[in-house]
């Protein structure tokens, strides 16, 4: 099956349009689409010269054009050279409008000043990389969250994207047998995360690592005897600790972890009268 062709074309970095596009993509799997992410598209001569590709191609366009001048042109245009279309922003832009009783600024994301929120995310990055896997104990006190598991649980990942929503994540690796930083459990319950998954589900990411570093699968790493009393052992320490939260990460996508947390943080916080860093709006 020949592979169609979607264009993601934005004024700003195009990461809103591409995110929710690929969301959708999932939903058909068994289709072949290559997207083409046109960012900071800010002049008629460039949409036009992208709207005429795409329609030489068959092509369809997802767009976020928050400039009305942009928008309007490029309605025109895909509608004279027969484009099909998707405005994922200017309808949205529209209605809030008119509920806030409001003119919007019509200025693109990326061309707005820097905020604060911006500067705390980038800290938030940067704390979450030299806090990864157990690095630097002695800052853990400094977090919003820690996240803990044990091996392949998508710590890492997590923290990163966690981060990204501008909390500063540290965590730490559960290895068998071996005694977490104390500094953990000194911490406030309600500030620690503990990730769990399928014995199964484990075993199979970690035999796909075995095989992408070249080990043989018959390491201890992947051996189901192994994997279950590693994940027997960070049980007991979440047993020891019933005031962690702990998600079961088996099937789940990041992005779906990280909303369960946010969620159940946010939950927590407002039972105890507190506030954390608003997450960033994507």
């Amino acid at each position: 099956m020949e592979a169609k062709v979607i264009y993601v074309v934005s004024d700003s970095t195009g990461e809103t349009a591409e995110r929710v596009t690929r969301a959708t993509l999932l939903q058909f799997p068994d289709h072949p689409v290559r997207l083409k992410v046109e960012r900071r598209v800010r002049d008629r001569r460039g949409l036009t010269t992208i709207l005429e590709s795409a329609a030489a191609q068959n092509a369809m366009i997802v767009f976020t054009l928050v400039r009305p001048e942009l928008r309007d042109h490029f309605n025109q245009q895909a509608a004279l050279l027969k484009v099909r279309h998707v405005d994922l922003i200017g309808s949205l832009i529209s209605q809030i409008g008119h509920y806030l009783q409001a003119d919007p600024v019509n200025i693109p994301s990326a061309e707005m000043p820097l905020s604060e929120e911006y500067f705390r995310r980038v800290e938030a990055i940067e704390f979450a990389v030299k806090s990864d896997d157990g690095k630097e104990p002695r800052n853990l006190h400094k977090a919003d969250l820690v996240v803990v598991g044990v091996s392949r649980t998508s710590k890492t990942p997590l923290s990163t994207y966690l981060a990204g929503r501008g909390l500063k994540v540290a965590n730490v690796p559960l290895v068998l047998d071996v005694e977490p930083p104390s500094e953990l459990y000194e911490l406030p319950g309600y500030r620690v995360v503990g990730l769990t998954i399928d014995v199964d589900q484990l075993m199979d990411i970690r035999k796909q690592r075995l095989q992408q570093l070249g080990m043989p699968p018959d390491a201890n790493y992947g051996l189901r005897d192994h994997v279950k009393a590693e994940l027997e052992y960070a049980h007991a320490i979440f047993r020891a600790h019933p005031e962690w939260m702990v998600v079961d990460v088996t099937n789940c996508a990041i992005e779906e972890t990280a909303t369960i947390i946010l969620d159940a943080v946010k939950e927590r916080e407002e039972l105890r009268g507190l506030t954390m860093p608003p997450p960033r709006v994507l």
